[in-house]
Formats: structure tokens, sequence, C-alpha cells
């Protein structure tokens, strides 16, 4: 709050109680806003130190891309094609719900977060399905660091969606006890930044572990590796 809007304000008048509330909701936001960019922060740093230790071990002689050569089970990545889409599903389906919760639309808002849910269980049902088909195919956990990091940074972003789902989940559970869409509100805008910023990770991991040992060594070239 401004210094003029300070000077400007009459407590002595009687404040509208909705207007508390939403000025209540506006703070709770706001520094929840603020502890999920902290944590996203942090969350960034680590994938990101894990990739740099990734691109730092492609240029070591036992490491075998998983993609690049015809046999490569990730050449044609199909399933994380299809798991990339239902991710983003999820994403728009959580958008949709804070569109439909800003406009106070309860039917939308319970639809949305039906889908949004569903969509990030087949996502999670997908990268399990494609964990099966490469132990089906041989390449155990460490049997090759490729593979090893394959299912390192698949299991730890799986892990972050599992507890956006919770937090989902403890938001719905709150919304059917009180009713209050603004208190809803709230919290779908926050699980909506954090799908949102899931989803760009993937992207980021998809994209590295389907490369070809040319592109890690063009990357590590660049990396100074």
């Amino acid at each position: 709050m401004s210094f003029i809007g300070t000077l400007g304000e009459k407590p002595w008048i009687p404040q509208d109680p909705g207007v508390a509330v939403i000025d209540n909701e506006q703070q709770k936001f706001n520094m929840g806003r603020t502890a999920l960019k902290f944590f996203l922060a942090v969350v960034s740093i680590l994938f990101f130190l894990f990739i740099i230790t990734f691109i730092s071990r492609t240029q070591y002689p036992d490491f075998q891309a998983l993609a690049g050569e015809p046999w490569q089970p990730l050449t044609n990545p199909v399933a994380l094609w299809i798991n990339t889409a239902v991710l983003l599903a999820a994403s728009f389906a959580l958008q949709w719900t804070k569109i439909q919760a800003n406009k106070g639309q309860v039917n939308g808002l319970v639809t949305g977060l039906i889908a949004a849910a569903f969509f990030t269980l087949l996502f999670l049902i997908g990268q399990v399905y494609v964990w099966q088909q490469l132990t089906e195919l041989g390449y155990f956990f460490n049997s090759n660091p490729a593979n090893s990091y394959f299912y390192l940074f698949t299991s730890i972003h799986g892990l972050h969606i599992l507890g956006g789902l919770f937090s989902l989940s403890y938001i719905a559970i709150r919304f059917v006890k009180d009713g209050s869409i603004a208190k809803l509100s709230t919290g779908i805008s926050l699980c909506t930044m954090y799908w949102h910023f899931l989803f760009l990770i993937w992207i980021a991991l998809f994209a590295l572990l389907t490369s070809s040992s040319e592109t890690f060594n063009t990357i590590a070239l660049l990396c100074g590796f």
C-alpha cells in the first residue's frame, strides 16, 4: 500500500466484509506466489546441476546414448511424445480451471480440476510404462550411465508432479468443506503456475534425453567439457 493511500484511509468507517475477504485472499496469494517462486528457483537450480553433471558424464567412453541409432530405444520416442501431450493437456486444464474460478463458475471449475488430475495421473502412468519398456529391453538402471540419468530425471520430475497433486487434492478438499471460490481461486492460480513450470522442465529433459551422441558432444563442447 502506498503512503498516499495510507493517509487517505478512514478507519472509523466500517469496511465491506466482502472487500476485506478479497484483500485477505490477495495477500495470501501474493505470499504464496513469492514462496512458490522461491521454491521453483531452487528446483530450477537442482535440475540445472543434474543436467550439467549429465552433459559432463556423456563424454566418458562407457556412456551410450539412448537415441541416435535406429536400434536405440529413444530414437523414436512415441510413448514420450504421448506423455508430453498428456502433460500439456493437464497444464491447459488447470489454466482453464483458473479462468473458471475467476469467473465464479463452479461446474466448469470442478470439471477442470477433474480433467487436470486425470491427465496428470495419466502422465505418471505413462512414464512408468516407459520404464517398463526400457527394463524389458534390458536397459536397466545400472547397465549404462544414460539409463541411470533417464530414471533419475524422470523419477525426480515425477515426484515433483506427485507433490503438486497432493497440493491440488488439499485445495479441492478445502473447497468441499467451505465452498469458498475465492480461497480455491488462490490455490488454483499457484498450482497452474507450478504445472506450467513442470511442463517446461519436462520439455527440456525430453529434448535432452532423446538427443544423440553427436548432440551431446556439441553441447559438451559449448559448455567447455
